[in-house]
């Protein structure tokens, strides 16, 4: 059993000290070695710097998705198979062959792992695991992919894990439920700017168009009385000019925002998709899919949706799908 140590901030309440204690009684209780690895300085260059930076740069990044990728399936993965584990266990809600903790067909030399969405959709984490390599899936266990959260607790509570009634962990992994922008403003300087309506006009201020982001209702004060007692949600950013503009409207119901295009760096398939074929695709987590092809390009891989829509942000991860089935993924550029 291994508790990975990650960083976490001096200026807010952490909990990792319980969190080691109840993996620790796990361990105690099934009798197994418990082990603690301390990855904080990978946690806050990969994760945190990282978050920071793509802020900074006015993006909307995805630390979860970085996690995986650079912590649980990188550093701690690394650390597991040198120690000589054949296979690494975690609590993801997500499937493949290995789910059950059994080969469902031997491995052989062309054969093709693959990754699909957990049974439970409301607890469905494959959003955030399309920078799994293909070879590491075979040394990969998803235990939990095929219960429902309340069928995990159950198990827990039937085999007496000391753990089985604690609540679900909320929040990014390092700041729990605190607020985004006041994590942030320990980083990045505030600089008040104006908010605008869709006319150009002010109506507002903020404290820095890099802690918003487009659809956000909060964060920023609009000061004309005629549209002050009006909900306004974010609808563009300018981080050059410091400004942001909003809107009444969700920005899912203003179409000219819409786009039917993006492009896609950084690209990692467990399964490459085919060009031209169509397929559903999440810009967020839980997002309802859309339908849209892929092209190769020389530098990076073009998605074009079916129907324009409005929720395409730099920096976010863009997951595709094929019934059930995650390929892979990119970073929206």
């Amino acid at each position: 059993g291994v508790f990975i140590k990650v960083w976490s901030p001096e200026f807010l309440p952490c909990t990792w000290r319980e969190d080691r204690l109840d993996a620790m009684r796990v361990c105690a209780y099934l009798d197994i070695p418990f082990v603690t690895l301390d990855l904080e300085k990978e946690y806050k260059k990969e994760v945190v710097d990282y978050m920071i930076a793509e802020y900074k740069a006015g993006k909307t990044p995805n630390p979860d998705v970085m996690c995986n990728k650079e912590i649980k399936f990188g550093a701690f993965y690394d650390f597991a198979r040198k120690q000589g584990a054949d296979y690494i266990a975690t609590g993801h809600y997500a499937r493949s062959e290995m789910n059950a903790g059994k080969i469902l067909y031997d491995f052989k030399k062309n054969e093709q792992f693959h990754l699909y969405e957990a049974r439970d959709n409301a607890k469905d984490q494959s959003y955030f695991l399309w920078n799994i390599k293909q070879e590491q899936l075979k040394h990969i266990i998803f235990p939990i992919g095929n219960h429902v959260k309340k069928e995990v607790r159950d198990i827990a509570k039937r085999f007496g894990l000391p753990n089985a009634v604690k609540k679900d962990s909320q929040g990014l992994c390092f700041i729990g439920k605190v607020d985004m922008r006041d994590f942030l403003k320990h980083f990045i300087k505030e600089k008040k700017g104006n908010v605008l309506d869709q006319k150009g006009n002010k109506i507002g201020s903020h404290d820095g168009a890099v802690f918003l982001t487009i659809g956000q209702r909060h964060g920023f004060t609009v000061e004309n009385s005629k549209t002050a007692s009006t909900a306004h949600y974010v609808i563009s950013k300018d981080i050059r000019k410091n400004t942001v503009s909003v809107s009444p409207l969700k920005v899912e119901d203003i179409e000219e925002l819409g786009k039917t295009t993006c492009k896609l760096s950084k690209t990692n398939w467990i399964n490459l998709p085919d060009e031209g074929k169509g397929y559903s695709i999440r810009f967020r987590y839980h997002q309802k899919p859309l339908i849209g092809t892929l092209q190769k390009r020389s530098e990076y891989w073009q998605i074009t949706l079916t129907k324009p829509f409005t929720g395409i942000s730099s920096g976010q991860s863009a997951v595709i799908y094929d019934a059930g089935e995650m390929l892979g993924g990119g970073v929206i550029v």
